[in-house]
Formats: C-alpha cells, structure tokens, sequence
C-alpha cells in the first residue's frame, strides 16, 4: 500500500498563484488540489465541523482514489477535553460518512495542557466504529508513557507523529498503520523543511512501516507555500527510502513565496 501524502487543508487564500492559477474559481480549488494530491487533511473540521452536505460534495468533485483524513472538532477534543465523547464522536461520524468509501483517518489532537487521562483516551476511542482509524496526537508530555503506548495498540489507534521545529514525538508504531504531521520546519523560507529533514523522516516511515502499510503523511506548514513544495520533495524522498508515494504536483505547479 502507498504513503498517502498531502497537506493540512487546500483552502489557503495565500496560495492563489503559488499554486491555484488565478483562472481557476474558489469553488473548484479541491477538484484542482485533488488532481495533483491524493488525500488531504480537513485542518478547519477542528473549528467548525462541517455539515453532511459539504463532505458529500467534496466526496462528488474528488477522483475515486481520494482519501480525505478529518480533525476532529476541538468541542471533542479541547471544550469537553474528552469528557462524555460519545455524542460528538458519533456527530462526526454521521457527517463525514458522507465522504462514503473517501472517508479516511480521523485525527484527535489533544490540547498541549491536557495531561494523560487514559480512562478518557479509552472512552473516546471506544465511541468510534469499528473500521474507524483513528490517529491521536499527544501534546502534553505525560501522554508518552507504556501505559498510554499500550492502549493505543489495544484500540488499534495510531500515534501521529509530529515535528515542529525538529522536536518529535516519540517514534511509537502503534498499528498496523501510521499517520504523520509535519508542523513547522527550520529551513528557508520559513516553515519549509529541508532536505535532511525530509529524507531523516522517509526513512523512518519505511524502518517502522515499511513498504505494504498504509502511512498518511501531511504538511501543516501553509505559509509561503511550504506544505505544497515539501510534500511534492517528500514523495521522491519516500521513493529513495523504499516506498511508494501518492501523487503530488509537478515542480512547475508550486511556486514559493
């Protein structure tokens, strides 16, 4: 199976140009990002969960293979801090089923304030369907224990690894399946990440998964372009490492800042 690269959301104003040509209409940036992507992480679920009717119009303008990963609400995830998660997990899911087969990971990130409560952690992953993958990402570094290792494995939840500013979480594999973001790098133009970088994690995903899982990878730095130019960089990485990436654009559809 491939490594399923994107980026943390397509709906950057600031990438008109950069990427979207200027003839190209607000409305159909997904149908252009998904010819040149194939998944996409849907960033702005965390602020507002969008209503059935939207997913499902992602799900018609987007090819068959498309795979689109959601963040959960932060009503879940930073308001409730995982306290009774049963209504809003099964809210989500009634809305982004709607994506039908395009459904993929749902992603919880955790307040960075919020220390482990495993009891919690376990209730929110058990409100999920069975066949639901779900990612967690830690921030708070009490979350980075056995006990909290072993329940992701138990629930069949993957560990997001994360980097920001080349500080990592802990390069757990909890599934049979990964999930991965990267946050903010230390290149230039910053948030660009750098060659090292990219190559350094390429050849991590293959060490801990290797080529026949499936492993999301996403770029959350939108600023001058980033996430668009070092996805496109990270699937050739991934390539030297072994793997197999999904699509990404070609060199002239990006253009930094």
């Amino acid at each position: 199976m491939p490594v399923l690269i994107g980026t943390s959301g397509w709906q950057y104003r600031h990438w008109r140009e950069t990427f979207y040509p200027r003839g190209v209409r607000q409305a159909d940036w997904l149908a252009y990002f998904a010819a040149r992507f194939a998944t996409v992480e849907v960033n702005n679920a965390f602020y507002r969960l969008p209503e059935a009717a939207t997913f499902a119009r992602w799900a018609r303008c987007t090819p068959e293979d498309f795979v689109v990963a959601v963040k959960a609400s932060r009503f879940l995830t930073h308001v409730r801090r995982l306290r009774e998660p049963e209504g809003p997990v099964r809210l989500l899911l009634e809305r982004a089923r709607s994506l039908g087969s395009k459904l993929g990971p749902v992603l919880l990130q955790l307040p960075p304030d919020l220390r482990a409560d495993l009891d919690r952690l376990d209730a929110t992953l058990a409100a999920f369907d069975p066949g639901v993958r779900v990612a967690v990402e830690f921030r708070h570094p009490s979350w980075f224990s056995a006990e909290a290792r072993a329940l992701l494995e138990s629930r069949g939840a993957a560990l997001c690894l994360a980097d920001r500013m080349g500080v990592a979480s802990p390069l757990w594999r909890t599934a049979d399946w990964g999930y991965l973001r990267m946050h903010e790098g230390r290149a230039r133009p910053h948030p660009c990440y750098g060659r090292d970088s990219r190559e350094r994690w390429a050849r991590r995903l293959a060490e801990l998964w290797g080529p026949e899982a499936d492993v999301f990878a996403y770029f959350n730095n939108d600023g001058c372009a980033c996430a668009l130019h070092d996805a496109r960089l990270f699937a050739a990485a991934a390539e030297r490492a072994g793997l197999r990436p999904t699509r990404v654009p070609a060199a002239r559809d990006v253009r930094l800042c």
